[in-house]
């Protein structure tokens, strides 16, 4: 195994998926060291003798220097995120943040003589499909949905990015187009949380009428951490490729009601009525990922189905609600 003996950069160290991404190296390969990047108020919270947390902004040149110092290999997962209300009230937060962090953190790889790169970026780039949409038909002479155009723009710009430091510096680098990805460690904080958080803290809290934003009808393509973990890791592991482009989601489709009727079971909730509320600020209604060449290419299968996914962040935020504050 390439990763096993290697010491990985992990960028996002201390966000859902880095975390994730963490706890599935520590469980899997023995001798694998982890430089984890954090910065201001997210801070560590895994503890293992093989993690070194580095305090750095990602923004800054030097400090990507700094934490992926000694490093063998890297993984891209810090972000500047945040849910439909932020995307549509002010969709500029995270614009500069996303590309300035992973910019600057390539060009410190260069430097640093860091060989192979995965870098996570979302499906937001892709234009409106009303099917489930593979890699290469991402269509750069349309936009993508209105709501997500400033990060749409400025994911497919990174991977650009990304490909020019592939063809002249000579890194590898594995680009992940990510589904909604969910699970412990989200951000369950109402002003900045995505769809399935929200729901699910509703739902504990006993909301009654329980209110949801938009239509029971909206699809998304989501997939619970630890399958989204595992994937990364795997691309990260196979050496043979040096320079590729992955779908990774679930799959399957999901809509806004059945997230609902599955958070309502698992905490035991039966509102007096459930509002969906169409003046709230709401994104794209229909996205699904292909995920065949993922599953064909790096032989990875989803192994959670998305109900199982909710019950079990469910019972991890029940647990654990009263120190997250996130």
């Amino acid at each position: 195994m390439f990763i096993d003996g290697k010491r990985v950069f992990l960028a996002g160290a201390t966000g859902m998926v880095g975390s994730g991404i963490m706890n599935y190296l520590l469980g899997n390969f023995p001798s694998v060291q982890i430089h984890a990047a954090y910065y201001k108020n997210t801070r560590p919270f895994i503890r293992d003798k093989r993690v070194k947390y580095i305090y750095g902004d990602l923004r800054s040149k030097k400090d990507c220097q700094k934490v992926a110092k000694g490093c063998d290999c890297a993984v891209m997962a810090a972000a500047n995120t945040s849910g439909a209300g932020v995307l549509t009230s002010q969709p500029w937060q995270q614009l500069n943040d996303n590309v300035i962090m992973n910019s600057q953190m390539l060009s410190a790889f260069h430097q640093q003589k860091i060989k192979r790169v995965v870098y996570i970026g979302s499906a937001t780039l892709y234009q409106e499909c009303d099917r489930p949409i593979k890699e290469n038909e991402l269509d750069f002479n349309q936009d993508p949905h209105p709501s997500y155009l400033g990060i749409g723009w400025a994911t497919r710009f990174i991977e650009k990015i990304c490909k020019f430091w592939h063809e002249n510096g000579g890194m590898e680098i594995i680009i992940v187009r990510a589904a909604n990805v969910f699970g412990p460690f989200a951000r369950f904080n109402p002003q900045t949380s995505n769809f399935i958080p929200a729901i699910i803290r509703k739902a504990v809290d006993r909301q009654d009428p329980f209110e949801v934003w938009g239509s029971p009808k909206v699809c998304r393509d989501v997939i619970y951490i630890e399958d989204f973990a595992r994937a990364i890791v795997m691309m990260l592991d196979r050496e043979q490729i040096k320079f590729d482009i992955f779908n990774v989601g679930s799959d399957t489709k999901t809509t806004v009601g059945e997230v609902v009727s599955w958070a309502l079971k698992y905490a035991g909730h039966k509102p007096s009525e459930v509002r969906y509320l169409s003046d709230k600020p709401t994104t794209i209604k229909f996205r699904m990922l292909d995920c065949a060449k993922a599953k064909e290419l790096l032989g990875w299968q989803p192994q959670y189905a998305v109900e199982e996914g909710v019950k079990k962040t469910l019972q991890w935020w029940l647990e654990n609600r009263r120190y997250w504050k996130r």
